[in-house]
């Protein structure tokens, strides 16, 4: 009964939590889950920014997980409607966090395969440090890096591209220099 008051309860757009949450955090949290699918996702993982199909259709894949799993989160069976139930209380559950978790998710992890495509790449490109390397992945791919990290790799991993410069002469196993 706890948890059908819990659903019941939800109305309107906010739900209590401060704007930097709602808006940061958890568009934050779904592209990081988007990137936990692509990541797993073989036919995705190593598809980079583009306009082709194969992109968009990793991405979309994507955002279907992370509006699954963000719900599942909220008004789920196992979620923080039926265990803690958030929302019991009227204006702690509101749509805010079933559309922007998604949503916000997919259009951060757009814009983070975007600046990883044409700003992130091209400075790597720039520079045979690999501390300014690292650097430039970490912090302006911060969902990814997370995501990364939740699966055992440094958050500077990249999925068929190497850490190391080009010019290094070194190349890991598995992994094939780019070509672009």
């Amino acid at each position: 009964s706890d948890y059908a008051a819990s659903i019941r309860s939800i109305h309107g757009w906010g739900d209590q939590d401060p704007w930097f949450i709602n808006y940061v955090g958890h568009p934050m949290q779904g592209a990081i889950s988007g990137y936990i699918q692509v990541q797993n996702d073989p036919a995705g993982r190593n598809v980079e920014f583009g306009t082709t199909k194969e992109y968009w259709q990793s991405r979309l894949k994507a955002l279907a997980w992370n509006t699954a799993y963000s719900t599942q989160f909220e008004i789920g069976p196992l979620s923080e409607s039926s265990i803690g139930n958030v929302g019991q209380r009227k204006g702690t559950s509101g749509y805010v966090d079933l559309v922007m978790t998604p949503t916000g998710g997919f259009a951060w992890q757009i814009a983070e395969d975007w600046l990883d495509k044409r700003f992130i790449q091209r400075l790597e490109d720039g520079t045979t440090s690999i501390a300014k390397r690292t650097f430039y992945r970490i912090a302006l791919n911060p969902a990814r890096s997370i995501a990364n990290m939740l699966r055992g790799k440094g958050p500077w991993h990249r999925d068929g591209r190497s850490l190391l410069p080009r010019s290094s002469g070194v190349q890991r196993s598995g992994v094939q220099p780019r070509t672009d």
